[in-house]
């Protein structure tokens, strides 16, 4: 008698790709948290006479101009640049989901003109609002998550706001206003908690943002300052050895890379399960 062949289920095959970049993100989560793990090599320690060695056995990325060790630099860095990102996309995340649930419950008057205040903010790009705050503020590292966390905002308060309009309309809103709950309880039971469905989908997208203008500020002298590692900051010290020492570039390149891929590749994930759809 012959047995049917079991069906696959679907939405359990595994996705490569996905297993790949959560993997990545592991690492960089291990890097940022406990570098040490990774490395014992002092990423400030400086040798002249190995200044701009190749990759080897004592050093397998190579060494900088100082004779760092770039590996050492690279891992260390993560904790700058993706620490940052974290803590900008945080603040943004949090802000955004205020100021868009207060436009969306907010009188008409109040609603719109947070509304229109958004609508302007966005039609800027990120990292031009994030300079035009570090020129207010100047540079440093806790003035750079404030820029990149406010430059963000709009984003996530549009979206909250969108979804509020929705939800303030619905049954159980207007079921639970009948029975005569209280504002501040109906806001925080009932649609808080349904307004910020999209939001972790699009945090984990926003944070490869934040990473990438992290970089960029850093690159241009504006984030953590030398001799601290950060990915945009041994990127601009690499630019005058680029033809005898591509590695000292190489290596903080593919880490900032591959860590907005993977972000990039674990929201769309994540998106794809938010809109119900096999991923």
């Amino acid at each position: 008698m012959a047995v049917a062949a079991p069906v696959p289920r679907p939405g359990v095959r595994t996705r490569p790709g996905l297993v790949l970049a959560l993997l990545v993100l592991a690492v960089l989560v291990v890097a940022v948290a406990a570098p040490g793990l990774v490395t014992r090599v002092d990423p400030l320690a400086a040798d002249p006479l190995r200044a701009l060695a190749p990759p080897g056995a004592g050093h397998p990325l190579g060494t900088d101009h100082l004779g760092r060790d770039v590996f050492a630099r690279v891992v260390y860095g993560a904790r700058h640049s993706l620490g940052i990102g974290v803590l900008a996309t945080a603040l943004a995340v949090g802000a955004g989901s205020l100021l868009g649930l207060a436009a969306g419950l907010a009188a008409r008057l109040a609603g719109e003109a947070l509304a229109r205040l958004f609508d302007v903010l966005s039609t800027f790009p990120e990292l031009l609002l994030a300079l035009l705050v570090i020129a207010i503020t100047g540079p440093g590292t806790w003035n750079v998550v404030a820029a990149i966390g406010i430059a963000q905002i709009p984003t996530y308060a549009r979206v909250v706001r969108a979804q509020t309009f929705v939800v303030r309309r619905s049954g159980y809103v207007e079921q639970a206003v009948t029975f005569g709950h209280s504002r501040a309880r109906v806001v925080a039971r009932h649609v808080l908690p349904n307004v910020v469905g999209p939001v972790p989908v699009l945090a984990t997208m926003g944070l490869g943002q934040a990473v990438i203008a992290t970089s960029g500020l850093s690159f241009l002298g504006m984030g953590p300052q030398p001799p601290a590692p950060e990915w945009g900051t041994m990127l601009a010290e690499s630019r005058d050895y680029l033809r005898v020492a591509s590695w000292v570039a190489f290596s903080p390149g593919v880490a900032l890379t591959l860590s907005v891929v993977c972000l990039t590749v674990a929201g769309r994930h994540l998106q794809r399960r938010f809109e119900g759809r096999t991923p």
